[in-house]
């Protein structure tokens, strides 16, 4: 779990007949995090002589659920506020105190993600019996410990010119790989509502575990099988109309829908990490495709897995393309940036020899097999040195928070 970003990412629809849904479900939703009357203001936890009352553990497990939050929101609850607890220690002891105007404009950003004004905001949480003050207090806390990150620890996340040469593959010592969730569907005139609705809900969704189950329901790509989750991948690898994106996704972000040709793609950022060993930019990629018919129906899919067993390079397909029309098999040896985004999404996961069945093309009535032929290696300027320096900083900052709180948690007492 990320722990240096301040807010969480959450939106809600501006219609009100949505935030009435949100309004029912969390009504419904926290009926077990109640407290009784009697015991609402007294201590639950204490951590070292801080106390939690019933009535902030209740008011944080209902922020929660309104906010999206998915599972046990009432433990979710008493973690965060036992490390809020740990920063406000922290954020006294140093005098670091975010001022009024401060937390105001924070709450109007937490308010702006969800597509409403910030009265707006409070009276969804209202009508779902959350105060005012619960929303202050924790834009107080995140606010302070993000400066309080940032003072700390900003100077020795700034990564060095040879660093960022390193992360960027050009001194050959070092890369930089990204781990990503991917969710992709088809894109006709007839059901581009229902996708753009459906795009909208999954950006709203928070955690790994919500972005994996909305992968398996309705991703067409393979990957769905996993959860939509990709193996780590070099950074290089990714199509250069995508490597920004990436690397602008704080860890647990969703990104915005990715047009692709006949289909939309969003993706979910796992991870970040720099490896040791040069990655390699690509002057040209050469890469197969056989356009088959049925798309990706049982039977398409089927011919396609024919044609996969008899081949094991681009050069076996000249003998297997005289069975299809003509035209039916081009070879491309293209610049990485003129290559179709779904075309080079796909290639970006495979090795020379690999094949993927994710692409279609004539509105998802023919599967366009791709086959990875091979990479022309060239030192390539396809990402820029302030995203790469901004990725590996606010990864470093993550690391540090991350360590910082553990170790304050480690030796505090925590008390029941």
């Amino acid at each position: 779990m990320q722990k240096y970003l301040s807010f969480p990412r959450f939106s809600f629809s501006g219609s009100k007949a949505f935030l009435r849904c949100v309004l029912t479900v969390s009504a419904l939703a926290l009926t077990p995090v109640t407290v009784s009357a009697q015991g609402l203001f007294a201590p639950v936890v204490r951590v070292n002589d801080q106390a939690i009352t019933g009535y902030e553990l209740q008011q944080r497990a209902r922020f929660l659920e309104v906010t999206g939050g998915q599972g046990d929101t009432l433990a979710q609850a008493r973690e965060a506020l036992i490390e809020d607890r740990l920063k406000l220690s922290l954020l006294d002891e140093v005098g670091l105190v975010p001022t009024d105007e401060e937390v105001q404009t924070g709450m109007e950003e937490l308010a702006q993600r969800t597509n409403l004004s910030l009265n707006e905001f409070l009276g969804v949480l209202g009508q779902a019996g959350v105060d005012p003050q619960t929303l202050r207090d924790f834009t107080r806390v995140g606010i302070g410990w993000r400066q309080y990150i940032s003072a700390r620890f900003l100077a020795r996340s700034r990564p060095s010119e040879t660093e960022i040469d390193q992360a960027m593959g050009r001194s050959g010592t070092g890369s930089v790989q990204v781990a990503l969730s991917e969710l992709i569907v088809p894109l006709t005139p007839e059901n581009a509502a229902q996708v753009e609705t459906l795009m909208e809900e999954v950006q709203r969704l928070r955690g790994f575990e919500a972005f994996s189950n909305a992968a398996r329901q309705v991703s067409a790509a393979e990957s769905r099988n996993n959860g939509g989750r990709l193996p780590w991948m070099e950074l290089t690898n990714l199509p250069p109309q995508l490597r920004d994106i990436v690397l602008n996704l704080k860890t647990g972000e969703i990104s915005a829908p990715v047009t692709l040709q006949g289909a939309v793609a969003i993706f979910q950022m796992r991870g970040i990490r720099e490896v040791e060993g040069g990655a390699q930019s690509y002057a040209a990629i050469e890469y197969a495709t056989l356009l088959l018919p049925g798309g990706r129906s049982a039977e398409g899919l089927a011919a396609a897995q024919k044609v996969i067993d008899a081949v094991d390079s681009c050069d076996d397909l000249y003998g297997v393309a005289q069975k299809f029309p003509e035209g039916a098999l081009t070879i491309d040896s293209l610049p990485p940036a003129d290559i179709p985004n779904d075309i080079a999404l796909e290639l970006a996961k495979l090795d020379a020899g690999e094949t993927s069945t994710n692409v279609t093309r004539n509105q998802g009535q023919t599967l366009a097999l791709l086959m990875l032929c091979g990479r022309t290696a060239d030192l390539g300027e396809g990402v820029s040195r302030e995203a790469v320096a901004n990725a590996l900083t606010q990864q470093r900052l993550e690391t540090f928070a991350n360590s910082l709180l553990s170790q304050m948690t480690s030796e505090a007492r925590i008390v029941e």
